[in-house]
This record gives structure tokens, C-alpha cells and sequence, in this order.
């Protein structure tokens, strides 16, 4: 039996409403569904968790030319209309959703709370989905919108100096790998900040977390299981450092690294291991364990305090990360409570 004795009672009640909705039949799980079922699904079910705030003074849907000719979406949202005169750091943001689910929409009130809370703009983007995309597609997508801001960002009054990345859940995937790509490539804009939301980093699901938050904690090993049949083209891109970042041989050199983990997640274990492997390698990492949370929980503000809580310190960190005096002030710290 799982210990969920420090579970936060409001998450509590929202696993239990989970739990009886499968168990009812009202829930079916994505594994049962098609791709396009669970992509519904997933954007349907986003609004009742999160409290989407106010728009922003300037949002703008763009469009991403990508390697292959093709383009993706992608919106930007700041809090004044971007000027070449002036440009304004940015944030690329990749959306979670295991490479299959998630959108612009499902993570527009994360987007816009993360702009707000750090005074700068996100670019978050449409990178495209498997089972239509796979392995490498999305990360190749979230090279070239990097790429874009290198070539593009001035006149659209971005500052390519003052690049950070992030995402959650397989969008923090996203973002680790792009930080280790940008550090081969000094083509690229380098990042000042990697901000990784309960990434998945691991080439296989066996920690102790894994194994004791895989069930009933709404990350399902099952799901995971169904996301990366979908993702990868076989097993052995299992062991590609942009699939895994814990596959990297050389973690030295890269941006500092912010972690949002929770303490009832399954991949917590993971996110713990790569901060370990970044400050092995020199690497400043501000490692913070958010306790009775679970996955996604920085898309509940409508469930806890701690998903606004949480946000508001990701925009504090870039606030500090984009200002030349404090970013070489920064500083590795960690929840107070949390091992």
C-alpha cells in the first residue's frame, strides 16, 4: 500500500474523483483512447484544473518554419508589446503531454501566469505530436524555434541574448535536451536558465518513485507506457541523450538549471538523479520538491495554492536569471523539509 499520508487533502480529493470516474466509467484512460480522443480529452479537461488569468497586453499567434519545410504554431504572450528598440527576454516554453497530448490552449494559462510573474515574454510553441510525429520530430521542432529566435527574435523585439528554456512533464524533456543541444551548437542562443517542471529524463521507468508512484497518483505507468509506443520508433531511441537526457555522456557548460518536482511523482526520482548529474558536472541547479504534490500540479491553481505558488517562484527565478547582476549571484537552493 502507498503511503499518502502527507498527501495535500485537496489533491487527495481530486485523485479520488479519478479514481471513482475510471472506476465508473465517466473516465477512460488514454491508453483506451485514440491519439485525437486523448488530445480532446487531455484540452477539455485542462480548464477545470487551472485558473486561466487575465490576457496579457500583447499575445500573437506565430508561425514556426521548421527543417522539413513544414511550420508550426506557436503564440507569444508578454506584458508590453515587444519593441526592437528595447527587446524583451524570453522564455521558450514546450507544453507536457507525453509527446502525444497537449496544445497552445491546454497550456495558454501556464503562459500567460509565467509572462506575468516574470516580466518577460514566452514563446510557446506547437511542436508536433506522435503518433504522426515521432521521435525526433519534437525535439527538432524546439531546436528550430530556438533557432528562430536567433534569426528572428530582434525584429520581433526579443533580446536572443536573454534566452531561457523550459517546459513540463515531456515539454521539461524537452527543454533539458535543447539546453545540452545549445551548448554544442554556438550557433544557437545560449540559455540563461533551463526551467524543468517534473521532466522525464530517465532512458527507462525503474526508480523507487516509478515503482511506488506508477499507480494511483494520475501519472499511470500504463500511460507512459502507451505515450512512448506512440513517441519512439523503436527501443533503442530509448538510449539517445534527446530522449533521455540522463543518457548525456557530458552535463558540463550547460545553463543553471531551476527543478519543479513533486514529492508523489513518479518521475520524481529522475528529476532528483539529473540535478545530481548537473552538479556533479558544475552546474548551479535549484533544486525545489514541492511536498503531497503530484504530476502536473502546476496546472491546478484551481486545486491548490501550490500550482500559483510554484508558478510564482518559476517567474522570480527568471526575473533573476535575465538580470546580468543576479543571474551571477545565483544561488542552489532547496525547499526547506524536503531531502
Amino acid at each position: 500500500m502507498n503511503d499518502r499520508m502527507s498527501l495535500d487533502p485537496d489533491i487527495a480529493a481530486l485523485l479520488e474523483m479519478v479514481q471513482l470516474g475510471t472506476e465508473s466509467g465517466a473516465r477512460v484512460p488514454f491508453p483506451q483512447l485514440t491519439a485525437i480522443q486523448a488530445r480532446a480529452d487531455f484540452d477539455a479537461s485542462s480548464p477545470l484544473l487551472d485558473v486561466d488569468p487575465p490576457a496579457l497586453a500583447f499575445e500573437r499567434q506565430l508561425s514556426l518554419p521548421t527543417r522539413d519545410g513544414e511550420a508550426i504554431a506557436a503564440r507569444l504572450y508578454a506584458p508590453r508589446e515587444p519593441d526592437a528598440q528595447d527587446p524583451t527576454p524570453v522564455l521558450l516554453y514546450m507544453h507536457g503531454g507525453g509527446f502525444v497530448v497537449g496544445s497552445l490552449d491546454s497550456h495558454q494559462p501556464l503562459c500567460r501566469g509565467l509572462a506575468a510573474d516574470s516580466g518577460a515574454a514566452v514563446l510557446s510553441i506547437g511542436y508536433r505530436l506522435a503518433p504522426e510525429h515521432k521521435f525526433p520530430t519534437a525535439f527538432e521542432d524546439a531546436v528550430d524555434a530556438l533557432a528562430w529566435i536567433g534569426r528572428e527574435g530582434e525584429a520581433a523585439g526579443l533580446d536572443a541574448g536573454r534566452v531561457a528554456v523550459g517546459g513540463d512533464s515531456a515539454g521539461g524533456t524537452l527543454a533539458a535536451a535543447l539546453a545540452i543541444a545549445a551548448k554544442a551548437d554556438p550557433s544557437l542562443p545560449q540559455p540563461v536558465l533551463q526551467v524543468l517542471a517534473y521532466p522525464g529524463l530517465s532512458a527507462r521507468q525503474t526508480s523507487d518513485s516509478y515503482n511506488r508512484y506508477g499507480s494511483g497518483f494520475l501519472l499511470e505507468r500504463d500511460t507512459v507506457d502507451w505515450f512512448f509506443r506512440q513517441y519512439l520508433r523503436d527501443d533503442s531511441d530509448r538510449d539517445d541523450w534527446r530522449f533521455a537526457p540522463l543518457a548525456a555522456h557530458d552535463l558540463s557548460g550547460l545553463a543553471p538549471a531551476l527543478f519543479v518536482l513533486a514529492e508523489y511523482d513518479p518521475l520524481v526520482d529522475e528529476g532528483r538523479d539529473y540535478a545530481a548529474r548537473l552538479r556533479a558536472a558544475g552546474v548551479a541547479v535549484d533544486l525545489q520538491i514541492y511536498p503531497g504534490m503530484i504530476h502536473e500540479f502546476l496546472r491546478m491553481g484551481n486545486v491548490v495554492a501550490n500550482a500559483l505558488q510554484a508558478q510564482a517562484a518559476i517567474g522570480r527565478a527568471l526575473a533573476n536569471a535575465f538580470s546580468a547582476s543576479s543571474a551571477r549571484a545565483w544561488t542552489d537552493t532547496r525547499i526547506e523539509g524536503m531531502s
